[in-house]
């Protein structure tokens, strides 16, 4: 009776040092896939994954209309970061088009000199701005006359407030 329960004992720890191997090389794995894609995580916490790319969202983007927004994920490179507090970012998405990105609530902000590719995560939204308030930017900026005048159409600015984002390292 105790040689059967002694076989038993052994046959469990046994069992049981196998699986802890097992968990342990699996370990070992996933930390290589997260070396791999390092980034460093600002505001609410996301992943990379079903991250659309620039050119997709570009797609997405000239189909909104102005009001409108979705929740989206996409991956775009870095064009300029607010040199005072890094409060906002633009982001390249292909041909001519950028983005200009906020932090929801203002509640994070980005290192002024962070470089590279990002994912965020947030709303896409579309802002147009009317051919009125142009020309009072433009006025103010001190523009001549005939530069203002020549302002004859409303401009369409691609934006996202994002709730999260990853820099990659």
């Amino acid at each position: 009776m105790f040689r059967k329960i002694l076989v038993a004992c052994l046959m469990v720890s046994v069992l049981a040092c196998k699986k802890d191997a097992k968990e342990t090389v699996e370990a070992k794995d996933n930390a290589v896939d997260k070396k791999e894609m390092a980034y460093a995580s600002f505001g609410m916490e996301i992943n990379d994954t079903d991250a659309l790319d620039a050119k997709s969202m570009s797609k997405h983007f000239e189909t909104i209309k102005a009001g409108d927004s979705i929740n989206s994920k996409f991956r775009g490179t870095i064009k300029e970061v607010c040199s005072k507090k890094g409060c906002w970012m633009t982001l390249d998405i292909g041909g001519d088009e950028e983005v200009m990105v906020r932090f929801k609530d203002y509640g994070f902000f980005m290192p002024l000199n962070a470089k590279g590719e990002v994912v965020v995560n947030g709303k896409a939204f579309v802002k147009e701005t009317s051919v009125d308030e142009l020309r009072h930017y433009a006025e103010d900026a001190g523009k001549s006359e005939e530069e203002i005048n020549a302002i004859t159409e409303p401009k369409r600015t691609y934006a996202f407030e994002a709730d999260g984002v990853l820099l990659q390292q």
